[in-house]
């Protein structure tokens, strides 16, 4: 007869070591991970946790760092010096900057688990913010217009191009995120409206309203390509795959990249794909669009790295120097 106390136990628990899966040297070692190890095992995104990787092998290298504890007994002075030593290594303000926020990272999680009193990258000053306006060029109308036209015919390569262009410039996707297309992935509809469901940075989710000439020029593709049936699949493939022969793996985001290079190029602007990114936001907030819906558009977490779009306050058009009549 069961126990009243095991009555109340989740079945998995009731049933004892016939469900364990872990073996008790397993349980007991995962229960040792330091709390250090876990933060970094909670970073999902390969490019942060790349970033953050770097910034952390940078900062034990300085001060002699060999165990994950070792975290624990680091002071505010610490990381001065280390700021100080990155300025005279020649960094720029933002890479300094993003190590700092790497650490301080960490040290959030660490006094979460109540492994450390207190954060000591706080109250570190940081190299001032620099402007990011510029820094990613939006290229004018006309040479978007002229970029989407630039695939010609009516090959495989020539409508997966044209779908690709479109896609960026009309939903200002991350390369990332386009390469993270399903075919399903665009076939979504949120009242009676086409959407596209894109996976961003952060395992965040969110549903943009498809251009109708993106949907067309992706239809096309899809009839053409013949892998149109094939929902899980990838939507934006490869033509060839020399190395394994497999034509159902995603385009890579370095294939996205060479492929918006090559046809700007032919164009006399070369540019890389984020400056379509900046091209459809900005293009988007001189068209009146409200910046918090933009924001939410590209998926940014602040709203200051979607006002580094803005260029409205820029125009040369706008200057005062126009203004002036003698």
């Amino acid at each position: 007869m069961k126990s009243p106390r095991a009555k109340r136990l989740p079945a998995t628990i009731a049933l004892g070591r016939a469900a364990r899966v872990l073996t008790a040297a397993e349980f007991h070692r995962l229960a040792d991970v330091p709390s250090e190890a876990e933060w970094f095992g909670n970073l999902s995104n390969p490019h942060t946790r790349g970033a953050y990787e770097t910034a952390l092998r940078d900062f034990m290298r300085f001060a002699g760092i060999v165990r994950p504890r070792e975290f624990r007994i680091v002071t505010r002075a610490h990381i001065i010096a280390w700021r100080d030593e990155l300025a005279q290594r020649g960094l720029g303000g933002s890479t300094i900057r993003h190590r700092l926020a790497s650490l301080a990272s960490l040290f959030e999680y660490l006094c979460d688990k109540n492994a450390v009193t207190h954060n000591p990258v706080k109250g570190v000053k940081r190299p001032n913010t620099e402007s990011g306006e510029g820094k990613t060029p939006a290229i004018a109308d006309r040479q978007a217009r002229k970029l989407l036209e630039a695939p010609r015919g009516d090959s495989i390569r020539g409508k997966r191009d044209r779908a690709i262009l479109s896609t960026l410039l009309f939903h200002a996707l991350r390369r990332e995120e386009l390469c993270k297309l399903k075919v399903k992935d665009f076939r979504h509809a949120r009242k009676g409206v086409p959407h596209l469901k894109v996976w961003g940075m952060g395992g965040k989710t969110r549903y943009l309203p498809l251009h109708t000439a993106t949907k067309a020029l992706i239809d096309d593709y899809l009839g053409t390509a013949g892998h149109g049936a094939d929902d899980a699949g990838a939507l934006f493939r490869p033509l060839r795959n020399n190395r394994t022969g497999r034509l159902d793996k995603a385009i890579t985001p370095d294939g996205i990249y060479k492929l918006v290079r090559a046809y700007s190029a032919e164009l006399g602007f070369e540019i890389g794909a984020h400056a379509l990114r900046a091209t459809a936001a900005t293009n988007a907030l001189d068209h009146h669009a409200d910046i918090a819906k933009v924001q939410e558009w590209l998926g940014h977490a602040s709203m200051a790295t979607t006002q580094t779009y803005d260029r409205r306050r820029t125009r040369p058009e706008d200057s005062p120097t126009f203004k002036v009549a003698y």
